[in-house]
């Protein structure tokens, strides 16, 4: 996946490049979950993590919606399903909507909603993506 902004230079200080290098995981990627951490941590705004990250040429890993990396989730919780389905009218939904809307449950359970079900995340909140490319799981939906 590209970043929306691909092509921007950040001039990074080694101390907001530290706090990123000790956020990564064993395999040299930054979790969707810490990149939120991180950019609070060095002072950016969410939507230019991707960006920053590929001009350091780290990736992004392990969505909490699902949409990339390999994370564990559970079954589709119906009543969230539904209550999502009911709001947004349409199976297209952004990622700053789906998580203001696991504050009513938890992040698990609506990106496990999300991961098995038809409902799409557009406009990733760190910039990894605008909408997603493709079939999910594999299969049409």
């Amino acid at each position: 996946m590209s970043s929306i902004d691909d092509k921007i230079n950040f001039n990074l200080t080694q101390e907001q490049k530290n706090i990123i290098f000790e956020n990564l995981d064993e395999y040299g990627k930054l979790s969707c979950i810490k990149s939120f951490k991180v950019a609070k941590k060095i002072g950016c705004e969410l939507k230019d993590m991707s960006a920053i990250t590929k001009f350091m040429n780290i990736k992004i890993t392990n969505c909490e919606l699902g949409v990339f990396g390999n994370l564990e989730f559970l079954e589709k919780n119906e009543e969230v399903y539904s209550n999502l389905k009911n709001k947004y009218l349409k199976k297209e939904i952004s990622c700053k909507n789906l998580w203001e809307e696991a504050k009513k449950s938890s992040l698990k359970i609506v990106g496990s909603t999300v991961k098995n079900s038809d409902i799409e995340v557009i406009y990733c909140q760190l910039g990894c993506f605008r909408e997603k490319k493709g079939l999910k799981n594999g299969s049409k939906s």
